[in-house]
C-alpha cells in the first residue's frame, strides 16, 4: 500500500466519524437524557476546548518531531474516550469525557493536514485529490447512520462513532515515515508565527470566509423546513455542497501553476460573498441546488488555498503548529459567527445572510493585505 492510499484512509475515517458526529451526536446526547439547553452548553464547552487545546497539541507535536505517532496518539485517545462516554451517565461525566474526545479529534485534523501535505510535497503529490476521501467519507457517514438509525436505538449511535475512530487509528499505524524537516542548528521558534504578520493575515482570512457560513450551518435547515422542504430534499440538499466540494478536491491537481493558493483563498472569498448575497433574498428551491454548489468555492476553494498557503509560509519544524493555529482560527470565528446568526436570524431571518456577506468581503480584505505584506505567497 503507497502512501496515498493509507492518508486517504486516516482522512476517511476521522471525516467519517465527523459525517456521524455533527448530525447525530445531540440526538446521542438527547437519548442519555440531557435537556436542550445541557445539551447546547456541552457542545459549546466543548468548541472553547477544542479551540484552546489544538495549538498546544500541534506544538507539542513539532517539538517532538513524531508526525506518526502524534496521529495515532489522538485518534487512539479520541476512541477511548468516545468508549468511556458511551458507558458513562450524568451531566459531569459526559461533559468531561466529551471534551476530551472533542479536544483529541480536533488535534488530530490539523497533525494529518500537517503531515498530509508534507508527505505529499515529498512526492511532488497534490493533496487535492487525496482530501477528498475525507470529504466523501463524511456524505457516507452521515448516510450509513440516517440508515442505521432505522433499526438502531439513538443510545448506540456512540459506538458507531468509537468503531470509526478504532479504525482511524488502526490507519495510523500504518502511515509511511516523512523525511525530518531541515530545521538547521537554531530550532525555530512558536513566539514567531505570531510575530508573521503575512500567516496571521492569511489565518484571519481564512476564519472570515469560514466563520461566515455559521448562519447556514446553524439555521439553514430550520429555514428550509420552515419553507416547506421536505427532510429528503434538504437532505439532498446538504450532500450537494459536499458533492461539489469533492468535485473541486478532485480538478484542484490540473489547476495552473499561477493559479496558486492566495488566488484559491481569493475566489473563496468572493464564492462566499456571492453567495450570502443571493441567500438574502430568500431565493425559492429552484435556485438552491446551484446555491449550494458554490459550496466549492466558498468552503472548498478557501480550504485548499488555506492549508497550503499556511503550510507554505510555516518555517522547518513548525508545520503542524501553524496548521494548529489555522484551526483554532478557524474555530472561533466559526463559533463567534454562529453565535451572531442566532441572534441575527430570530430578527431578521433569511436577510441575515447580508451580515454573512460582509464577514466574507472583511476575509477577501485580510487576503489582500497579506499580499501586501511580502512576497512569499
Amino acid at each position: 500500500m503507497g502512501f496515498i492510499f493509507r492518508l486517504a484512509v486516516v482522512y476517511a475515517g476521522v471525516f467519517g466519524a465527523i459525517g456521524v458526529q455533527l448530525p447525530f451526536l445531540p440526538v446521542w446526547f438527547a437519548a442519555k437524557g440531557l435537556d436542550e439547553s445541557t445539551i447546547g452548553a456541552l457542545l459549546a464547552f466543548a468548541t472553547l476546548m477544542r479551540v484552546s487545546v489544538v495549538p498546544f497539541g500541534t506544538r507539542i507535536a513539532d517539538r517532538f518531531g513524531r508526525p506518526r505517532e502524534a496521529i495515532l496518539l489522538t485518534t487512539g485517545c479520541c476512541a477511548l474516550a468516545l468508549t468511556a462516554l458511551g458507558a458513562a451517565s450524568g451531566a459531569p461525566a459526559l461533559f468531561a469525557l466529551y471534551a476530551l474526545a472533542a479536544a483529541a479529534g480536533a488535534t488530530a485534523l490539523p497533525l494529518i493536514e500537517s503531515y498530509g501535505l508534507r508527505g505529499l510535497a515529498e512526492r511532488g503529490l497534490a493533496y487535492g485529490p487525496v482530501r477528498l476521501w475525507g470529504s466523501a467519507a463524511f456524505i457516507a457517514g452521515t448516510l450509513a447512520t440516517g440508515v442505521l438509525l432505522t433499526w438502531m436505538a439513538p443510545v448506540n449511535i456512540i459506538w458507531v462513532l468509537v468503531a470509526i475512530y478504532g479504525c482511524a487509528a488502526i490507519a495510523a499505524l500504518r502511515l509511511m515515515p516523512l523525511a525530518p524537516p531541515a530545521t538547521g542548528a537554531q530550532r525555530p521558534s512558536a513566539i514567531g508565527l505570531l510575530r508573521d504578520r503575512t500567516l496571521l493575515a492569511v489565518i484571519a482570512g481564512s476564519a472570515l470566509i469560514q466563520g461566515s457560513h455559521g448562519l447556514l450551518y446553524g439555521f439553514a435547515s430550520l429555514q428550509w423546513s420552515a419553507a416547506g422542504l421536505s427532510g429528503l430534499s434538504i437532505s439532498l440538499l446538504w450532500s450537494l455542497g459536499v458533492v461539489a466540494e469533492i468535485v473541486l478536491f478532485a480538478i484542484s491537481a490540473r489547476f495552473p501553476p499561477a493559479f496558486g493558493p492566495l488566488a484559491l483563498m481569493a475566489v473563496g472569498a468572493f464564492g462566499a460573498t456571492l453567495r450570502w448575497i443571493a441567500m438574502a433574498f430568500d431565493p425559492g428551491l429552484f435556485w438552491l441546488p446551484a446555491l449550494q454548489c458554490l459550496h466549492a468555492l466558498s468552503f472548498g476553494a478557501t480550504h485548499l488555498g488555506a492549508v497550503q498557503l499556511v503550510a507554505r509560509l510555516a518555517p522547518p519544524g513548525l508545520s503542524a503548529t501553524a496548521q494548529g493555529l489555522l484551526a483554532a482560527g478557524n474555530g472561533v470565528a466559526m463559533a463567534a459567527a454562529m453565535a451572531m446568526a442566532g441572534l441575527l436570524n430570530a430578527r431578521f431571518g433569511a436577510v441575515s445572510y447580508a451580515a454573512m456577506a460582509l464577514i466574507a468581503i472583511a476575509g477577501g480584505l485580510m487576503l489582500l493585505a497579506a499580499r501586501r505584506e511580502g512576497g512569499r505567497i
